[in-house]
């Protein structure tokens, strides 16, 4: 059986059958996923039942896998997972749900804002891969919006004055915007800001997108309250229902993003369930900008 794909929303994302990911894939099969993935930006794979070291190695098929660290408040001695998966579950090392104040679980729930995966990275993440090794019945789903189809239903002006500029990315902004803002002197200097252009364009097909996130919080050259307001109604633009998906999860689902050319956010669930979920990034191979002393 080969690789199929069929269109899940009008305007982007695609179910892919005919495929078992426990298993090595041909090249022909890297190429289909690889030509999805720049057509629809967002794949969704049913009924995959890996291990971390078989997600290991099919996200390896498409480049280099990010190390984890500099992502999270988590400590080495608390992680339950190797350095090249992130573990976006909300479980301690006892495999139990974090306690309600456990500061790990307040951290992560900045992944209910809208977010691209490592933006705050100065080489951001391309792929990223998400196994849902344990899903719960209510609430929990994955929505994902089209970048490229919110840039293109942009006015000219607006595009225009898009075009050119820089924002600031930090987990400082996205977690500050919740009220966590108690950083330790480590960690502040692990976030320090980076800069990434608004405006990106795919390398294969040639379509623009906005690179918004969360983690934005400054424009350079833009006083810091106008810079937010604008970054703000990008936002709203571009999460309207017309341009988002949203994910209901199987158990052992796996789902396949591109962050250039996508948003996503998890939405709220009962914590007091486990939801064990687990991602490989595939890192970026160059800066959008050049990088200079941000912070």
């Amino acid at each position: 059986m080969s690789i199929a794909i069929s269109q899940l929303h009008p305007i982007f994302v695609g179910e892919v059958s005919g495929i078992d990911l426990r298993r090595p894939l041909a090249p022909d099969e890297v190429a289909a996923i690889e030509a999805g993935m720049d057509r629809h930006a967002v794949l969704v794979f049913h009924g995959q039942d890996i291990t971390d070291e078989q997600q290991i190695a099919f996200s390896r098929n498409f480049g280099e896998i990010e190390n984890s660290a500099g992502g999270t408040v988590t400590r080495p001695e608390q992680k339950r997972l190797s350095a090249l998966m992130n573990d976006v579950s909300n479980l301690g090392q006892d495999n139990r749900p974090l306690a309600r104040d456990d500061r790990r679980r307040l951290f992560n729930l900045g992944n209910q804002l809208w977010h691209s995966d490592s933006s705050f990275r100065a080489v951001p993440a391309k792929y990223s891969l998400l196994s849902g090794r344990v899903v719960v019945d209510k609430g929990g789903n994955t929505e994902f919006a089209d970048m490229r189809a919110a840039y293109d239903a942009l006015d000219a002006e607006t595009k225009a004055a898009v075009e050119d500029l820089v924002c600031e990315h930090s987990l400082m902004y996205s977690r500050g915007s919740l009220g966590f803002t108690e950083l330790s002197a480590e960690e502040q200097a692990m976030f320090r800001p980076v800069r990434q252009r608004l405006v990106r364009t795919h390398p294969v097909t040639g379509r623009k997108s906005l690179y918004l996130a969360s983690h934005a919080g400054t424009i350079l050259g833009w006083p810091v309250p106008e810079a937010r307001a604008f970054l703000r109604d990008l936002t709203e633009h571009a999460t309207q229902p017309r341009f988002v998906f949203s994910h209901k999860w199987r158990q052992h689902d796996l789902v396949m993003w591109d962050n250039r050319q996508t948003m996503h956010r998890v939405r709220r669930f009962d914590d007091s369930l486990i939801r064990d979920m687990r991602r490989t990034t595939v890192a970026g191979d160059a800066p959008t900008v050049e990088q200079a002393e941000a912070a």
